[in-house]
C-alpha cells in the first residue's frame, strides 16, 4: 500500500466500502511500528495502515481509527505510550504484552524509571529508518522485531514468574527490567 495524502484519505472516508484502517504519522520509529504489530496481531489480523504527513488535521479523520498522533484516545497520556493505551483501551492483560509495553515506552519516551532493554530497541528502529525504507516496508522487516521481543518477554516472565498468569501485570512491569 501506498502513501496516502489528503485526497487519498477523503476517498476513504467517502468510500461505502468499511475496511478498518489505522492512521498515524508517517516516518514511523518505535511505538508507530509496535502498534502496528500489536494491532495485527491481537486486535485487527487485516489491518490496513496509513501514514500520512504530520501536518494532517487529525480532528478531520471520520474513517478509521487514529494512533500515535496528537490528542487522540490511543496516544500518550501521561508515561503511557500509544501501545500502553491500545492495551489498555482494548483489555490486553497477557503480561508478556505488559513487558513489551514497558520496552516500548522506555524506547519511545524518557519514563521515571525506563526498562533497560529500551535503549536496545529505539536503536533498532532508528537504524531501520535510516535505510531508505517506506513505511510499509519498514513494518514488513521490523515486525519480526517485535516478534522475537514479545517471545524473549514470555520466556523471561515464565522463568522469572513461572505463576505469571496469576500476578497483576502491573506487579510484573515494576519488578522486571
Amino acid at each position: 500500500m501506498k502513501k496516502l495524502g489528503q485526497p487519498a484519505l477523503e476517498r476513504i472516508s467517502n468510500s461505502p466500502l468499511k475496511i478498518m484502517k489505522w492512521i498515524t504519522r508517517e516516518k514511523i520509529k518505535v511505538d508507530r511500528v509496535a502498534c502496528p504489530w500489536l494491532i495485527r496481531q491481537f486486535i485487527d489480523p487485516q489491518a490496513e495502515f496509513l501514514f500520512l504527513p504530520h501536518d494532517t488535521d487529525w480532528s478531520k479523520i471520520d474513517s478509521g481509527t487514529v494512533f500515535d498522533v496528537p490528542n487522540c484516545e490511543l496516544g500518550h497520556n501521561g508515561q503511557d505510550v500509544s501501545f500502553n493505551s491500545i492495551l489498555k483501551k482494548y483489555g490486553l492483560s497477557d503480561p508478556a504484552l505488559v513487558l513489551l509495553g514497558e520496552i516500548v515506552r522506555a524506547a519511545d519516551s524518557h519514563p521515571r524509571n525506563p526498562h533497560s532493554a529500551g535503549e536496545g530497541l529505539r536503536w533498532i528502529a532508528h537504524g531501520f529508518s535510516e535505510l531508505g525504507l517506506s513505511d510499509h516496508k519498514i513494518l514488513e522487516r521490523e515486525f519480526v522485531v517485535y516478534d522475537a521481543l514479545y517471545g524473549e518477554c514470555k520466556r523471561k516472565l515464565e522463568k522469572t514468574f513461572p505463576r505469571a498468569k496469576q500476578i497483576s501485570m502491573f506487579e510484573i512491569a515494576s519488578t522486571v527490567h
